[in-house]
């Protein structure tokens, strides 16, 4: 459907560059997880991301969520032919995967080690301290929940409370989701929990996730950059790659 194809088409042509000019200016880091069909659609404002210096990791190549292949070896072919998107991009292969929608199958986390994933950002057991990814859980309906046992996997937790999709985007589905949230309402939700965080959580991890079509509105890209400002003004505050916080996990780990 066409409507539904211009929105995809703004956030390439013009929330994009807006967030690339915002972080230039701040001289700030940021980690682009990028679905191997939009690198294929929109060559040039992906190749733009990578050559202004900011980061690509792996989102899948069709946005597609893990738990709905119906083989492993479906799910496989999709997540390797995201790795070939990001290689022909940027000269090598991503270290980092977020779900798509934050999903996962019973084969996510094997395909992720046999491809040389070293770290993900989909899950939800912590809010803003890094830990390792549990593996071989399982969730019977007629037995307790078992976590599992770590892995050599690094998890950056995300929360759905971090995104600006939910409470901003209205969805086409059935039944339709309106996503219209005050931004007011949604912005002190990030300030008040990046405060809680920087007074509570010693070297926390505060990880926002933000889609350019959305965020990419002119009048919220103000909004972001004034939340930047307030990050900025803790001198004990660090912005950094999100590799680069898996890679320091691991060596302190």
């Amino acid at each position: 459907m066409p409507t539904r194809h211009s929105r995809g088409v703004y956030g390439a042509n013009v929330g994009a560059p807006r967030l690339l000019d915002l972080h230039d200016k701040h001289d700030i880091p940021a980690t682009w997880f990028i679905p191997g069909h939009t690198i294929d659609s929109f060559p040039e404002i992906s190749a733009e991301v990578w050559d202004r210096g900011y980061d690509i990791q792996h989102h899948g190549w069709s946005h597609t969520g893990p738990a709905t292949y119906e083989t492993k070896e479906d799910e496989m072919a999709d997540v390797e032919r995201a790795i070939d998107s990001i290689v022909d991009l940027t000269g090598r292969k991503p270290t980092g995967y977020r779900s798509p929608a934050w999903d996962y199958s019973a084969n996510t986390l094997d395909i992720l080690d046999e491809v040389g994933i070293e770290w993900d950002s989909s899950k939800m057991a912590s809010d803003f301290e890094p830990h390792w990814l549990y593996g071989n859980w399982s969730a019977p309906e007629d037995g307790p929940y078992d976590r599992g046992e770590p892995t050599d996997l690094v998890e950056l937790p995300v929360s759905w409370q971090r995104d600006d999709w939910p409470a901003l985007t209205f969805t086409w589905a059935r039944p339709h989701r309106m996503g219209y949230v005050s931004e007011d309402s949604l912005f002190q939700r990030y300030y008040d929990q990046f405060d809680w965080m920087h007074e509570n959580v010693d070297d926390g991890v505060f990880i926002l996730t933000l889609h350019p079509q959305v965020i990419g509105q002119a009048h919220r890209i103000s909004r972001l950059e004034e939340l930047i400002e307030h990050m900025k003004s803790h001198d004990d505050v660090e912005f950094e790659e999100m590799d680069t916080v898996a890679t320091e996990f691991r060596e302190n780990n």
